[in-house]
């Protein structure tokens, strides 16, 4: 009889320890996916604020043909273009994209100044793609800090943080807009 308790005790013992083990096999997998959402997502916020820089060039030399005397714009805009280029982390893409956009803004507030230039249709469809830009961008922030959001709760929860703490999971950071886009823009008629 006391052959037969030890093995249902063993039995007992052998079960609770290959569940603990799959469980923290879950969790640790659970983890490694949502980290490579994030991965993901960035990936994809990167890929529309290149798909913006890439546009912005030709946007440039439509202007820059009707507002030659206008070349500290087109300067700021070519360096903030740069900048975006070269950030490596999500605040400095952040930075980097709200200087973008004050640049390009100076630059339609020169276009609003050459009559001929508004009419011009590639100037118009340019317009058009940066706004379309624009909604790419807003979009994709918006599933990447999802993500973020979702990947941070993950390894805050309990039991899982201990395992996103052992296996060295940290907290990513959401991209934020930068504090001047909070400003309320004022429109001149």
């Amino acid at each position: 009889m006391k052959k037969g308790i030890g093995c249902v005790v063993l039995l007992g013992l052998g079960a609770l320890v290959l569940s603990a083990g799959l469980w923290l096999a879950g969790a640790y997998n659970g983890l490694v996916t949502r980290n490579e959402q994030v991965d993901s997502a960035w990936a994809q916020v990167e890929n529309v604020l290149q798909r913006r820089a890439d546009l912005i060039p030709n946007l440039v030399e439509t202007v820059k043909g009707y507002a030659a005397h206008e070349k500290e714009i087109f300067e700021s805009v070519a360096l903030a273009r740069g900048r975006l280029a070269g950030a490596a982390t999500p605040a400095e893409a952040a930075a980097a994209n709200a200087g973008l956009t004050s640049a390009l803004g100076r630059l339609l507030a020169i276009a609003e100044n050459y009559p001929d230039l508004k009419a011009n249709e590639n100037f118009i469809r340019l317009q058009d793609e940066l706004a379309g830009s624009e909604n790419r961008i807003a979009t994709e922030r918006m599933r990447y800090n999802e993500t973020v959001r979702l990947f941070n709760t993950g390894i805050k929860r309990f039991p899982a943080l201990f395992i996103a703490r052992f296996f060295g999971f940290a907290e990513r950071e959401y991209f934020e807009a930068a504090p001047e886009a909070q400003a309320v823009p004022k429109v001149k008629f």
